[in-house]
């Protein structure tokens, strides 16, 4: 008569393939909200690059045609900052709304909701501050904000008034976005000239 029973390494074979599933389904203790945030931040600022060069918005016949280049802002609303990812449409005001803002290809959700959902890197990431240095152009720009146009080349702010020399606003420098989280350490964000590479620097 056969028996059908496991043997004592079977079994201890089972239970260790069941701990390391459990372990790697416990969610994670050791979150680290400024790197989310500025990573998030960061990808979705090479995601501007790639809707400005996908989407692209050159239009000869159209004398204002700089202000549609797609572009993230930062803003903040009382101790709340967030960011919203569009391409403004006439009559050009520099804010968006949400038939403008670009959609977050993970969620579904539009980049903006006026600084509600995943943009609010506050509430979400508990950022405190972020603040832009460098990034120098010819206008001297200190809008918070970062525009790509169709060739990926990034700018840093989008003027709106017409005939404006939409090239007076080309980065020569490089831009630095520091972010700083509830535990008072900072992480940056940089975007270089011409290309528009963004890379990341998060404390350990």
């Amino acid at each position: 008569m056969k028996r059908f029973a496991f043997t004592m390494m079977e079994l201890i074979f089972v239970l260790i393939v069941i701990g390391v599933l459990t372990v790697l389904a416990m969610p994670s203790f050791n979150r680290d909200p400024l790197a989310e945030a500025t990573e998030q931040l960061a990808n979705h600022i090479r995601y501007t690059q790639h809707l400005a060069m996908v989407d692209d918005r050159f239009d000869a016949t159209n004398p204002q045609w700089y202000s549609e280049m797609w572009k993230l802002n930062i803003r903040q609303n009382g101790t709340n900052w967030f960011y919203e990812v569009f391409s403004d449409a006439a009559p050009y005001d520099g804010n968006s709304v949400v038939a403008e803002e670009a959609i977050d290809p993970l969620t579904g959700k539009t980049l903006g909701n006026n600084g509600v959902g995943i943009t609010n890197v506050s509430q979400k990431y508990g950022i405190t501050n972020i603040a832009f240095t460098g990034g120098n152009n010819t206008k001297g720009s200190v809008v918070s904000s970062i525009a790509f146009d169709n060739l990926g080349r990034p700018y840093r702010d989008v003027e709106s008034n017409l005939n404006m020399n939409w090239r007076d606003f080309l980065i020569t420098t490089n831009m630095v976005i520091t972010l700083t989280g509830q535990d008072k350490r900072q992480s940056t964000i940089t975007i270089v000239p011409e290309t528009g590479y963004v890379s990341t620097n998060i404390p350990g």
